[in-house]
């Protein structure tokens, strides 16, 4: 077989980036700059990295962004209370609630208090019910992202088997809707594996697109695949080595053991991280069009 195509995210949001702009300055010109309220509470190492890459992407873009910094131990009604400040700013047309929150506070409840349009995230229970109607408002960044990098590359989902690894809201779930919808570029047949399923290679040697997001370090090997499948890998972990920074970044796919069995292939990094900031861009961006709209 051929060597696999490399789904480079780093160059779809290039190109995402270099299309926003005409958007982003016509705001600008009429007096409206995007902005995006980023609330961090605690100090995890990961939430720290992916929020600075946030906002060093908004400032290079000229575009708004604060992030709210809070305590680890910060009281349910205080969020709540913050949350709510932010919903009436005008200067943030995109809310962000960096996850996970500690255990302590209840992230449903969190979710639910952004002003719906200004969930960018689009995790509101309103906008996932939007999504599940085929009527979406804000879709959520990571899978609206991987849409983008298959619709880049022309790999139709449209009559095509997808197995999705991982149920969360935050991908697993919505992917498989975005996925199965009736509309171009979609209208795939979808199944979901998860940690009940019984037999998850029975399920993915039959998907002709695999999409591993259950953050387990290598998870997925050849022998989880069938000849030509094109895999999607979302999953970002650490493992640890002998390198100065003492651990590397490996997918929820072991990279080597499917490369030459696989059609295409998004790397670890740079696949579908850098889309993940290029969706909240876009998202933030189409907030602030509604608005300056009516």
């Amino acid at each position: 077989m051929t060597e696999a195509l490399i789904l480079s995210g780093k160059t779809v949001s290039h190109e995402v980036y270099n299309t926003l702009q005409s958007q982003i300055d016509s705001l600008k010109s009429s007096g409206c700059t995007p902005g995006l309220a980023v609330v961090l509470v605690g100090d995890d190492p990961a939430s720290n990295v992916y929020v600075n890459s946030k906002a060093r992407r908004f400032n290079k873009l000229g575009l708004f962004s604060e992030t709210i910094r809070l305590p680890e131990d910060i009281g349910e009604d205080e969020l709540l209370s913050k949350i709510q400040e932010l919903n009436n700013d005008d200067r943030f047309h995109g809310i962000l609630v960096q996850m996970p929150l500690p255990k302590h506070l209840n992230e449903a409840v969190i979710i639910e208090a952004v002003n719906p349009l200004k969930d960018v995230d689009g995790f509101h229970p309103e906008n996932l019910g939007r999504l599940t109607a085929g009527r979406p408002r804000f879709v959520p960044c990571t899978p609206k992202g991987i849409m983008r990098i298959l619709k880049h590359y022309n790999i139709d989902p449209s009559g095509k088997h997808v197995v999705v690894l991982g149920r969360s809201n935050i991908v697993g779930r919505p992917i498989s809707i975005l996925m199965s919808l009736k509309q171009t570029f979609s209208n795939a047949t979808t199944t979901i594996c998860h940690s009940g399923t019984a037999d998850i290679p029975y399920h993915t040697l039959q998907a002709d697109i695999l999409i591993a997001a259950i953050g387990v370090p290598n998870f997925v090997t050849s022998s989880h695949i069938k000849e030509g499948a094109v895999i999607i890998d979302v999953g970002i972990n650490r493992v640890e080595d002998d390198s100065e920074k003492g651990y590397r970044l490996v997918g929820d796919v072991y990279f080597d053991s499917v490369n030459e069995k696989v059609s295409a292939i998004t790397p670890v990094p740079g696949g579908v991280g850098p889309m993940t900031i290029a969706m909240l861009v876009e998202n933030t961006v189409e907030a602030a069009e509604r608005l300056v709209s009516g």
